[in-house]
């Protein structure tokens, strides 16, 4: 019985299919595709909530800031979760409260009720993500992993950019609770076919509680999601300080919880590997400057040139196709030629459209923008999901839950601390620009028109800081290592205690 598993590698494996798995890889990409919609698509309802509710915009931000810290608490779980009920019940339940979420969403008459319920849409979609990435990345066979990954991707890029023009759409032409209604008819599709066709994963045997963990964890991770985008507004808010604080303290816990226990909720030793850690670093990197292209341009188009959320989402609409495009032909290369390349070359396609738009001014149109769109977009699809593959690929296959929810909640953190980190960027310089313009002209000098003469040259400065990171991932990607072609269907699990035993250190 021992060499049972070792016979059964030397076996012939059937050829491979995509069609074999693709019903089960859409009831998944549509759960993916309504989280991720959603969690864009709010902001641009706020200024229509404001006054349908007769609410003030601090109180109804809540809405966004609500769902965002209720998914950064449960993403730490879902790993622990997959491996003790299974992935396909995590999935589908967390799909299943999603879509309750969603249809409590479209029903209140308050903004506290709205908030409520938005926690409550938060609590299902934190599990969605990282459940997925584990689930698709069990259904492939290792040698066409970017292929399969490469599928999951599009709904992660393309979601974003097309929900301020489906949510924008329905503010203005119809009713902003159109935003969640739409959720219900793909929730209950996502639920239908994932019940009758998502193939059972293993469990794995989970013995012990880590409540400690789960303690920590969530708290840390959420409190520190909530301090860095305080820190948006102002870094040295009390807001800013007891989320920072507070999530210090419980991250610090937290470490130290999970690298003494047996079974820990996030298994922190992956990063004893190399290879791991030096990827995952260049994944920060590759947000961070990856936001120089999603979060600005959007913020530039809004406030210096005046355009309306429905118009942004029209102009941003070629980076998502691009993208989309460029997915899948990324998991085809990265099942070739590892992920080296494909940073390098994302991050500098990525890098040329940042240079193009450290050119905006106030004549810049969406004609002068087709370009440097298509090549973010393209970039980004190229190298994102790749990315993620590699460092999936760095860890036991056994473990791959705790991994995803490990970079996912991670993610949530360095997603928040980016776009914190560009405001005040942007809004340093701006005031830097605005109080010299207005020293040269004196008391006469007129400030709407200085702040709209400004704003092109604090964006331009920013895309230029962003550039900068952009070139150094570029620099960081060259000295990331494939390791081992993957061959065959299956590997091998290993105990939870001993899994990590066989990591590649160095």
């Amino acid at each position: 019985m021992a060499q049972a598993p070792t016979a059964a590698l030397g076996q012939q494996q059937p050829e491979f299919r995509m069609a074999s798995i693709l019903v089960p890889l859409i009831a998944i990409i549509s759960g993916v595709f309504m989280v991720i919609l959603d969690t864009t698509a709010m902001n641009v309802a706020l200024s229509k909530l404001v006054v349908d509710f007769n609410a003030t915009l601090p109180t109804l931000q809540w809405a966004v800031t609500g769902y965002m810290l209720a998914t950064a608490a449960v993403i730490p779980l879902a790993g622990w979760l997959s491996d003790r009920f299974g992935a396909k019940n995590v999935f589908l339940t967390s799909v299943i409260l999603f879509t309750i979420g969603s249809v409590l969403c479209a029903t209140p008459n308050s903004a506290h009720w709205l908030i409520i319920f938005r926690v409550i849409q938060g609590l299902g979609g934190g599990f969605v993500m990282p459940v997925a990435m584990a689930y698709v990345y069990r259904l492939s066979p290792p040698n066409k992993i970017g292929q399969v990954m490469g599928m999951l991707g599009i709904p992660i890029l393309f979601a974003p950019a097309i929900g301020p023009i489906v949510s924008g759409w329905l503010v203005e032409y119809h009713s902003w609770r159109w935003i969640f209604l739409i959720n219900i008819p793909v929730g209950i599709f996502s639920v239908i076919v994932g019940m009758s066709k998502l193939p059972k994963v293993g469990k794995q045997k989970v013995a012990g509680f880590d409540l400690p963990g789960m303690i920590f964890g969530p708290l840390a991770f959420a409190a520190l999601a909530y301090g860095v985008s305080e820190g948006a507004s102002s870094w040295t808010s009390g807001k800013t300080f007891t989320g920072l604080i507070v999530g210090g303290v419980s991250m610090i816990i937290f470490i130290i919880v999970e690298l003494r226990a047996r079974i820990p909720l996030l298994e922190l030793r992956v990063f004893r590997s190399v290879d791991f850690s030096f990827g995952i670093v260049v994944q920060w990197i590759v947000q961070f400057a990856l936001f120089g292209a999603i979060f600005l341009l959007p913020q530039f188009l809004q406030q210096a040139r005046g355009f309306g959320a429905f118009d942004t989402g029209l102009t941003l609409f070629p980076q998502a196709l691009a993208s989309a495009c460029m997915m899948p032909i990324g998991g085809y290369l990265f099942d070739r030629i590892g992920v080296r390349w494909l940073v390098v070359i994302g991050l500098s396609l990525v890098s040329g459209a940042i240079f193009q738009y450290s050119h905006v001014d106030l004549t810049t149109g969406r004609t002068d923008l087709l370009l440097p769109l298509i090549m973010a977009g393209g970039g980004m699809g190229l190298m994102m999901m790749p990315l993620n593959s590699h460092l999936i690929n760095k860890a036991p296959r056994e473990l791959v839950s705790r991994v995803t929810s490990l970079t996912s909640a991670m993610q949530q953190v360095i997603n928040s601390l980016a776009i914190a980190t560009l405001v005040t960027i942007l809004t340093t310089h701006m005031t830097t620009l605005v109080t010299d313009a207005q020293a040269a002209g004196g008391e006469k000098a007129d400030m709407k028109q200085i702040m709209l003469e400004m704003a092109p040259k604090a964006f331009d400065y920013t895309f230029r800081v962003m550039l900068g990171v952009a070139l150094f991932g570029i620099v960081l990607g060259l000295l990331l290592r494939r390791g081992a072609k993957p061959s065959g269907d299956t590997v091998p699990a290993a105990k939870p205690d001993t899994a990590l035993e066989g990591m590649h250190m160095g």
